[in-house]
């Protein structure tokens, strides 16, 4: 892999990959995930069928997709932190869109809106991170996965938040819930907007780079298949809890555990992470998640829930961590936005299609227990498909 030139020098590259992992805390942490925190009171109030429901999730999907296919060309026109600080300004905006109306066209733009960037501050982010990262070459896997810790803190902060605030105002205070997490958001930006996120570097090397599917289909197919399989259980875990009779004490307890073993993951997978073998990596960590994804299957115990969130969690933001580090690993820093959408938008399109997929199998067998068998299975897949990629022979 060919280094840059002149390599760009970070005084502090973990305090600013940390703030720069505040960005996919608001977009994915958040905008994408709370809303599953938010559904059963916005489906009652609303009056919303299951599909419709399903939908804002697809819609959210949808845009994401469509995030991950315009973000090598944001990246190019407008530089990697700029990309970041305005997509992360786009994410508050559609927050406060989701607090401020109850229409559901609204709500299904906003839903769009925060999709799309979420994506573009991802991918943007994941290529600035990786460039800090490469300023201390002997850390650089670890410093990366300080940035994927970023959405567990809004899982974590959201289920500390949501489930005590719907407790709190009853029944229609899902609008509360929004303003909660907009403002939330708005502190968590502060940061963002203030650090000296100096991409010179990294905007020279953001060039137009051609990126061959052909070599790395395998593996993009058992990315496809995470993003398909993590949906089910991250959109219906919640509901999962709810029907074994627990409160919201239980559902903040399960949700803030998935955020929390989040931020286990830079020391529990480094030296995986580490792995220059092709897929091994994510073929590792993807099979852990897995395993935790297929835990409820067993039953509704409370040691039992708890245990599949913490391994849910800490091997479920490692495997996205995994495709950047293959991407590093394989590829020139020229490649690296094109080569990092390029894994986003696989991923897209599986959380695309996966709960329309799931939706359909728990409509036909009346049980939310197929769904998770469903996403345990699709994630178990997606672990073997990985593990036959080879590393490329060439990374220039």
């Amino acid at each position: 892999m060919h280094a840059p030139d002149r390599p760009q020098t970070y005084a502090h590259p973990a305090r600013l990959i940390l703030i720069l992992s505040l960005a996919p805390t608001i977009g994915l942490g958040i905008g994408r995930f709370a809303y599953a925190l938010v559904l059963p009171d916005m489906r009652d109030q609303l009056g919303w069928s299951y599909s419709a429901a399903g939908f804002m999730n697809t819609i959210n999907a949808v845009g994401y997709l469509a995030g991950a296919l315009l973000a090598s060309r944001m990246i190019r026109r407008f530089g990697l932190s700029s990309t970041v600080r305005w997509a992360t300004l786009a994410c508050l905006l559609s927050l406060a869109l989701c607090a401020l109306s109850g229409n559901f066209v609204v709500l299904s733009l906003a839903r769009l809106l925060i999709g799309v960037a979420a994506a573009a501050l991802f991918v943007g982010g994941a290529a600035l991170a990786t460039t800090i990262a490469q300023s201390r070459p002997e850390r650089a896997n670890f410093l990366m996965s300080l940035f994927y810790a970023g959405p567990g803190l809004g899982i974590l902060s959201s289920g500390l938040i949501a489930p005590f605030v719907l407790q709190a105002f009853g029944p229609g205070s899902w609008w509360i819930v929004w303003w909660a997490l907009t403002l939330l958001s708005v502190v968590m930006t502060i940061p963002l907007m203030l650090a000296p996120l100096d991409t010179r570097a990294a905007v020279d090397h953001a060039t137009r780079t051609a990126f061959s599917v052909r070599p790395v289909l395998i593996y993009l197919v058992g990315y496809f298949l995470f993003g398909a399989g993590y949906i089910a259980y991250m959109t219906f875990m919640i509901a999962y809890v709810r029907d074994g009779g627990g409160g919201a004490a239980a559902q903040s307890v399960f949700w803030s555990l998935i955020g929390i073993s989040a931020f286990a993951t830079p020391w529990v997978w480094r030296s995986v992470l580490a792995l220059d073998r092709g897929g091994l990596a994510t073929t590792i960590i993807l099979g852990v998640n897995a395993i935790g994804a297929a835990l409820p299957i067993f039953g509704h115990s409370p040691l039992l829930l708890a245990i599949s969130a913490l391994v849910f969690g800490v091997a479920f933001f490692a495997v996205v961590g995994s495709t950047t580090a293959f991407v590093r690993f394989n590829y020139p820093p020229a490649g690296w936005p094109a080569g990092i959408a390029a894994m986003t938008i696989a991923f897209g399109i599986g959380q695309t299609l996966g709960p329309i997929l799931v939706g359909a199998i728990t409509d036909a067998m009346g049980s939310l227990s197929f769904a998770l068998n469903v996403s345990a299975a699709m994630l178990a897949l997606g672990a073997i498909a990985a593990m036959f990629q080879r590393k490329l022979s060439s990374t220039s």
